[in-house]
């Protein structure tokens, strides 16, 4: 049986590699991410047919862009898509352009923090102010939530911090960067364990390559799964 506090992202080369893998993992798994690299070989078409199975879908496709346009996008996928949750960045502008064009559909709208495959080396490099990572995290995501995002997008390492937040009282906050014990961390820097994320207080956890390039998907979530419901 699935948890949908898990989300699997189908981060596969196409959109027929994603089927192949819903259908291993089969009821283990009602809750899938979609992100860029499967838009441009039909993951919108994927998004759709997940939907009309009655499983939840996340676009991870982290709208950035001027304020009519963030707007036109959020709701042509709100109205023709229907994703129950969808990622802009998380600058105030782009958050709210993306609120006001959600308008009164359901889907979620979720600001990008600080990606969870970035350091203080990394912002250094982008031209980010100075300061502590984590304080930085903690800033965008309280201005997030004033723009009218619905939840962010936040790595397990900021979690407690964030989830303390009086602006973050009835928002959702997901959690990428996530490795069952013993798995490898990729290209992610801040990192946790399921547990961890959950007890940090994660609404939701992100999970792909641990699940999807397991020898056996499907036992890779249900581990993940007793995992999550042993925290």
């Amino acid at each position: 049986m699935s948890d949908d506090r898990l989300i699997v992202g189908l981060d596969l080369p196409d959109a027929d590699a994603a089927r192949a893998m819903v259908a291993r993992l089969g009821d283990s798994v009602g809750f899938y991410k979609i992100g860029l690299g499967l838009l441009a070989s039909g993951g919108l078409d994927l998004a759709r047919e997940l939907k009309s199975e009655g499983r939840r879908v996340f676009l991870d496709m982290k709208l950035f862009d001027i304020g009519a346009t963030v707007t036109a996008a959020a709701r042509g996928l709100a109205e023709e898509v229907a994703p129950d949750f969808l990622t802009v960045h998380g600058d105030p502008q782009v958050v709210a352009a993306a609120a006001l064009g959600r308008g009164g559909a359901p889907t979620r709208i979720l600001a990008v923090t600080v990606l969870t495959s970035l350091d203080r080396a990394d912002l250094d490099a982008a031209l980010i102010r100075d300061g502590d990572l984590g304080a930085i995290v903690v800033e965008r995501a309280r201005r997030a939530f004033a723009a009218g995002a619905d939840g962010i997008i936040a790595s397990p390492r900021e979690l407690a911090r964030l989830r303390a937040l009086p602006e973050a009282a009835g928002r959702l906050i997901v959690t990428p960067g996530v490795r069952p014990a013993g798995a490898a961390a990729h290209d992610q820097k801040r990192t946790a364990t399921p547990a961890e994320a959950l007890a940090a207080g994660a609404d939701h956890i992100v999970v792909a390559r641990p699940v999807v390039a397991a020898p056996d998907p499907a036992a890779a979530a249900r581990a993940i799964l007793a995992e999550m419901a042993a925290a």
